[in-house]
């Protein structure tokens, strides 16, 4: 069995002189890091006095499943002959917020399009999804259902 250890700097850049003195008085800006790589700005959702044009740590969680699905399918597709041309998902996430201000999320739900070459099998091309859910560290890792609507579409083929 192998291990893998991942590291990653989180910052808070929020405080505007007096800390969080009140729960008003502070920005819930941070940047998020990892050696060699370029910064991710986030922030809370704007719904918890966030800033909408950071990333909150609820659309990182969406994505991460999303790349870890999309990441095990292309392995799929090309270890099994399903050459992928295109592939995007629009995922999203619902949380559910207690009375409390608790919460957590109650589905994921991936929507993969994939374009596949016109002489490739459909059929197969769909069933990977499956396994590449099975296989999905992230998925895996989660306390609520990740539901996938994948679609494919073939290539148009070109008359010979």
């Amino acid at each position: 069995m192998k291990h893998h250890t991942y590291n990653v700097q989180v910052g808070w850049t929020g405080n505007d002189g007096e800390g969080t003195k009140t729960y008003k008085g502070y920005r819930r800006d941070h940047t998020i890091a990892s050696e060699g790589k370029p910064q991710i700005q986030g922030s809370s959702d704007p719904a918890f006095r966030g800033d909408q044009a950071r990333y909150n740590p609820e659309e990182l969680l969406v994505a991460s499943l999303s790349s870890c699905h999309m990441l095990w399918y292309l392995h799929l597709c090309s270890a099994n002959g399903v050459t992928v041309l295109e592939y995007s998902d629009a995922a999203s996430g619902d949380l559910q917020e207690d009375n409390d201000g608790s919460g957590e999320f109650v589905r994921v739900l991936l929507r993969p399009a994939v374009k596949i070459s016109a002489d490739d099998d459909r059929t197969k091309a769909l069933a990977l999804h499956s396994e590449a859910h099975r296989l999905c560290f992230i998925a895996r890792s989660v306390n609520f259902p990740v539901d996938i609507a994948p679609e494919i579409v073939e290539a148009v083929a070109l008359p010979g």
